[in-house]
């Protein structure tokens, strides 16, 4: 999309020559939208469907480190984690807006590289990137991003509608993410301590993507509607199994068993979790940003998925007053509890 080589003083631009060369190439493919960029607000047109709104903020040196993160990547990603969101409600994404802030260090084509990542997730979902907003910033690089869908009132599913009874789903594998953010973190501390040490990466390019450009599960919100299943709740997994499972039954009012061996592990993310002495299990409970959907369903529509290899039953609803827990494979039950990614606490997702 952008073949220029010399680097270029954003500062040359001024903030609205900046907008007019980032959104120059963006074409409207959704007819909710009336007016995306270029006024001094989108005009949307649901036509009566219940709109969906989610935000997210992403800041250097918290959320990613540009020392092992691509652009590009940063720009997909930052799309993907907010879709999610919307696709978590069993709602259809369609708009998006983006806010940048940037520090002296990015020139222009350093983000025209995170956008042409970020138009690359709008049209592979068929979403309208439709304004935002560009300031500097002290802190490095800030990108807040909404996500704004569409749904019937039937159809959005909640977090607190499980019932006793039903069935806890999860799609994909989890823990590959965190893993492959452990991976990455290793490499860079080798290449700081020696420059002439290339990263070893090899064969490790699943869950290295499954931290640096993870997929919003779109695929699964349309393959429940073909099979005809609402679930009663559903959440994205972006903080840990465990903490998004509590957060369910929370809601819900509900208690939960979990059963070790249910959860789906990759074959890689199970290797490279002891290479680096780590239990796979804790890295599914607790790493997070796998940004799978985990969802419960009526027992009555078990027999409508049971095949389907990547949907994985792991556990059900119980009553409240029963508790949240984790059977562990060898028989053990393990009171559940989140210890995940903390946006106050920590300094890298």
């Amino acid at each position: 999309m952008f073949e220029q080589t010399e680097k270029t003083d954003i500062q040359k631009l001024g903030e609205f020559g900046l907008i007019h060369h980032l959104t120059q190439h963006i074409h409207i493919k959704n007819e909710s939208t009336q007016k995306g960029v270029g006024d001094d607000a989108a005009v949307l047109d649901f036509k009566g469907k219940k709109t969906l709104v989610s935000t997210d903020m992403l800041l250097e040196g918290i959320h990613f480190d540009l020392a092992f993160t691509p652009l590009k990547h940063l720009g997909y990603k930052a799309i993907q984690v907010n879709l999610s969101d919307i696709y978590a409600m069993n709602g259809t994404a369609s708009q998006v807006t983006v806010s940048l802030g940037l520090s002296s260090k990015f020139t222009l084509e350093a983000i025209e590289e995170l956008y042409s990542g970020m138009l690359l997730a709008c049209e592979k979902f068929n979403v309208d990137l439709i304004g935002g907003d560009t300031t500097s910033s002290r802190q490095g690089l800030v990108i807040s991003v909404t996500s704004i869908g569409y749904a019937d009132e039937k159809d959005i599913v909640y977090r607190n509608g499980a019932e006793e009874g039903d069935l806890i789903c999860v799609s994909g594998d989890l823990g590959g993410a965190y893993v492959g953010l452990q991976l990455l973190e290793r490499e860079k501390q080798v290449f700081l301590a020696n420059p002439n040490i290339q990263p070893d990466l090899e064969g490790k390019d699943y869950i290295v993507e499954r931290q640096l450009k993870p997929e919003a599960r779109i695929d699964i919100v349309d393959l429940l509607k073909k099979m005809e299943i609402k679930p009663t709740s559903m959440i994205d997994i972006s903080d840990g199994l465990a903490s998004e499972v509590l957060h369910l039954t929370h809601q819900s009012k509900k208690g939960c068993k979990l059963y070790e061996e249910k959860i789906p592990l990759d074959p890689m993310t199970v290797e490279q979790a002891r290479e680096f002495g780590l239990d796979p299990t804790v890295c599914a409970l607790n790493g997070g940003e796998d940004y799978e959907l985990l969802f419960t369903i009526k027992q009555a529509d078990y027999d409508k998925m049971k095949h389907d290899v990547d949907i994985t039953i792991i556990g059900y609803i119980t009553e409240e007053s029963a508790g949240n827990y984790l059977i562990t494979k060898s028989g053990n039950v393990h009171e559940l509890k989140a210890q995940g990614w903390n946006a106050f606490t920590s300094t890298e997702s």
